[in-house]
């Protein structure tokens, strides 16, 4: 089935089955019947990353409870996107930004990579898989991606699985058409690394264009924001090498 996007979407935890009945947590509890004031009756979609997209209908709202009643499944589980989305943090707000529109492109897993001129070497991650959450919610994403610990472009690399190919954005790339570089990764595991705002530093580039499995695209002539820079990227890689639900 196709997904309504009409109706409202909320992540939760739970087990969703036939004939599941389910009291919301409290935060949500309060979303539901305070913020979008909802009420007996009302229907709003659900989803957990696991058992698909649920119709719940609203059996009974409390003060700081909300009992929903699963009526059937709308769609069933998706699997998991197989893109690793490696990005350089930026600052607070345009992070988030760039993780909402990361999952909206289809990121399946997303990875902090801190380089030499990362801005931002500390992050909540909690933060960053609330962000995720978000946007699945208001997306129709079934499957949500999962944010890792950020680690060190050095160490990424010494530990990277070699049938994964990783392309990253490179200014300076020798190829001046991406699509050339892309449509050789056609059918492979691929990874995608946007760098942050000053960009890799030399020695960095020179480290990834060291290394067999790594591919180096160019983004254009102009020099873009790191944030922007992931949404150009992702939106090539995908519509060269295609989703990467298969």
């Amino acid at each position: 089935m196709r997904a309504n996007y009409k109706m409202q979407r909320l992540f939760v935890e739970s087990d969703l089955g036939e004939g599941t009945r389910m009291l919301l947590a409290t935060d949500q509890a309060h979303y539901v019947a305070n913020v979008l004031r909802m009420r007996e009756g009302g229907e709003i979609l659900l989803f957990n990353g696991r058992d698909g997209e649920w119709r719940g209908r609203i059996e009974a709202v409390a003060k700081k409870k909300v009992e929903i009643a699963l009526v059937e499944q709308t769609r069933p589980q998706t699997p998991p996107s197989d893109l690793l989305y490696c990005f350089a943090p930026i600052k607070k707000g345009r992070l988030d930004y760039l993780v909402q529109k990361a999952v909206e492109m289809g990121a399946g897993t997303l990875l902090p990579v801190i380089t030499q001129h990362t801005q931002v070497p500390k992050l909540g991650i909690d933060r960053l898989q609330a962000n995720v959450i978000e946007a699945a919610e208001q997306c129709g994403i079934l499957s949500v991606p999962h944010v890792e610990e950020p680690v060190k472009l050095e160490k990424m690399l010494e530990n990277w699985d070699e049938n994964r190919q990783l392309i990253f954005c490179d200014e300076a790339a020798p190829d001046n058409n991406p699509i050339t570089a892309l449509e050789r990764l056609k059918g492979r595991k691929t990874a995608l690394l946007v760098g942050p705002e000053g960009g890799f530093s030399e020695s960095e580039r020179k480290m990834l264009h060291a290394a067999d499995h790594v591919t180096a695209i160019p983004l254009g002539p102009r020099i873009l924001r790191a944030d922007t820079a992931a949404v150009a990227a992702l939106a090539l890689v995908q519509a060269v090498i295609g989703d990467w639900n298969s």
